[in-house]
Order: C-alpha cells, then structure tokens, then sequence
C-alpha cells in the first residue's frame, strides 16, 4: 500500500511540475507580446514628440498603388508599420460608406490589415453588403494602368477604381 502511496504522490508531483511548466511559458510569452506592444507605441509617440510627419492615410494609400478613397474621410488616426507593412486604422464609431458604384462598406472603429503595392490583405474590420453582409478580406489592383478594383468578399469581384478615388464621409451606424 505505501508502495503504491508513494508512486501516486510521484506522479502527482510531476503533473504539477509540467503545469506549471506550461503557465510559466504562457506568462513568459504574454510579457513579450505586451514588451513589443509597448515598444511599437513608444515608438510612434516618439516619432510623432521628434516632429516626423505621418502622412495622410489617403496619400499612403496613393504611394501603394491604392485609391486614396479606400477609407471615409472621418478616420481618427492609423498606424502604418512598413516593415511588417501592418495598417491599423481607427475610426470614431462604426460607419457605413455608400461609393459611387452603390457598393456599400462598413468600417468597425479599428481596421486592420495588411498593406502591400496594389494590394490591401488580410483585413479586419471591414464588410460588404451583398444580400447579407460579407467581410472583406483583399481589396487589389491589377496594375498601376487599371481601371478596375478586385474585392474579396467570400467571392472575387471587380468594381470601377473610379469609385474610390474621393474619401467620403462615413455615416454612423449602432453595430459593426
């Protein structure tokens, strides 16, 4: 019987060792993410305390090969990191855009993605009204000399780059 106490008291032990093994890591690695978190915001506020200009999100999106209308003209900020290329932009409150096109966007208050020559991937935040509302995944261009805008929204499908050549102003809406 003290045989078999022992050998459960053992196991015991070791469970809890390999428990707490794994909160230490999960700690370990939550701190490095709030590091790098705080190190990219020091960062922007230091650049921005240095006097660096941002530029406006409709001229960046230019110098990618976007158009500058991609966004309602009512964003509060963004952050663009051009060597992980991540773009986060923060609006006031949920909006809904009407393009020319009739294309209806909806923007929840922060953006992501990530922004590349021509093209605008990955995102977060953003959906479509077709039929139901679609999120929007990559907004591309073909080429510098194209007309057309390919939007990934479940489906791809081209709009008019015409359409998105103005920021305009987003309407509030209650839910995202």
């Amino acid at each position: 019987m003290e045989k078999a106490l022992t050998r459960v008291s053992s196991l015991n032990v070791g469970w809890i060792s390999k428990k707490a093994k794994q909160e230490l890591s999960n700690i370990s690695q939550d701190i490095t993410t709030f590091s790098s978190t705080v190190e990219e915001k020091a960062k922007w506020v230091f650049d921005k305390l240095k006097g660096k200009p941002l530029k406006s999100l409709p001229d960046l999106l230019r110098e990618y090969n976007l158009p500058p209308g991609l966004f309602p003209e009512n964003i509060t900020c963004y952050e663009f990191d051009a060597t992980k290329a991540k773009l986060i932009v923060y609006l006031p409150h949920t909006c809904e855009v009407t393009f020319k096109d009739s294309t209806i966007i909806r923007y929840a208050t922060r953006v992501k993605a990530v922004l590349l020559r021509g093209k605008l991937m990955g995102i977060e935040g953003m959906k479509t009204k077709v039929l139901v509302w679609v999120k929007v995944t990559c907004i591309a261009i073909e080429s510098s000399k194209s007309d057309k805008l390919w939007f990934t929204a479940g489906v791809k499908k081209s709009k008019p780059k015409l359409s998105y050549e103005t920021p305009i102003s987003g309407v509030r809406v209650e839910e995202f």
